[in-house]
């Protein structure tokens, strides 16, 4: 009994394998492998502590991204050791698939005049650039100063007293408050947030510092209530979010520094999966919820794309190698 079963099962099995050659194969296709970048996840490196304009800039990017690169999955992770340089040697390093971006900020340009590394941007490709911001004096609401001048005139009176805060020692921040101190004759006493514009923010609101130069978005909300003045802003014209705002140029200080985060990929990303990136950069940055997401943060919106963000990149690393001349 059990063999003629078995018999019957084999026959069975036999005649429906022929049925189905017979009629077509009705099994389904294995589907497509999914192209780039919908075949995996895609780590952004953001190497500045969460809430400051670094962060929020590329977070609004990541979820533009997202969705104008249908299936895709931008992943941002902070990582803010040594300044941001771990998280920016940890892109260079990446394997070079497209599945690992990251923001690369200013401080790039500076780190490798300062001996802290040799990397440089010449280790990357640029995708885009959702931030780029020039420094702001901003002071406490209850510093005795309404105007740049009254500012260093204050410091003047008070050499050395002044709490300034920055983003941690030799950052964008940092440097251009030396640039202040040089150029306007008064000393500071230097104060380090390492993880970020957020901390030198709650730090102003919390009177544990006096005056800060830094990215004038992170303090509009403190400016509207008072809480912050914004004396000036370090720019060749004046910024859209805050057109009251005069510049150094305007009263007679044409000073210029700014801070900068790029999208960007370990340099040998190849050219087709770069130029996926940068499309879709290019045609988010067209449309008019990108400019109301990044303008709803205080941040400017820009241009710089692709080989443009190169060649800022370029220029910014030739102007420190001069500003951080031993």
């Amino acid at each position: 009994m059990k063999k003629l079963l078995t018999l019957l099962l084999i026959v069975t099995t036999m005649l429906l394998g022929v049925a189905g050659c017979g009629s077509g194969n009705t099994e389904k296709t294995p589907g497509k492998a999914a192209s780039y970048p919908a075949d995996g996840d895609i780590t952004v490196i953001i190497p500045r502590a969460a809430g400051g304009g670094t962060d929020n800039s590329a977070r609004i990017l990541c979820s533009l991204l997202q969705k104008e690169l249908k299936g895709s999955r931008f992943v941002p992770v902070n990582k803010t050791a040594g300044g941001g340089l771990t998280g920016m040697t940890e892109l260079a390093k990446a394997k070079p698939d497209g599945h690992t971006l990251g923001m690369v900020t200013v401080e790039l340009a500076m780190f490798r005049h300062q001996g802290k590394t040799t990397l440089s941007y010449k280790d990357f490709v640029s995708v885009c650039a959702p931030i780029v911001t020039p420094a702001a004096l901003i002071v406490s609401g209850e510093l005795p100063c309404y105007t740049l001048s009254e500012f260093v005139k204050f410091a003047k009176e008070n050499p050395g007293k002044i709490r300034m805060g920055n983003s941690g020692t030799g950052s964008v921040w940092h440097v251009a408050a030396m640039s202040f101190e040089k150029e306007f004759g008064v000393t500071f006493k230097h104060v380090p947030y390492p993880k970020g514009t957020a901390d030198i923010s709650a730090a102003l609101s919390g009177k544990h510092i006096d005056a800060t130069l830094a990215d004038p978005a992170s303090f509009k909300s403190q400016a509207e209530k008072g809480s912050v003045k914004i004396l000036g802003i370090m720019a060749g014209s004046r910024n859209e979010s805050f057109p009251s705002i005069p510049t150094f140029r305007e009263l007679g200080h044409p000073m210029t520094v700014r801070a900068w985060a790029v999208l960007a990929a370990p340099k040998d990303l190849p050219k087709d999966r770069l130029d996926i990136l940068r499309k879709a950069a290019e045609k988010i940055g067209e449309k008019k919820k990108y400019r109301e997401q990044f303008s709803s943060e205080g941040i400017d919106t820009v241009t710089f794309s692709g080989e443009a963000c190169d060649a800022m990149m370029a220029k910014d690393d030739a102007m420190f190698a001069k500003l951080l001349k031993p």
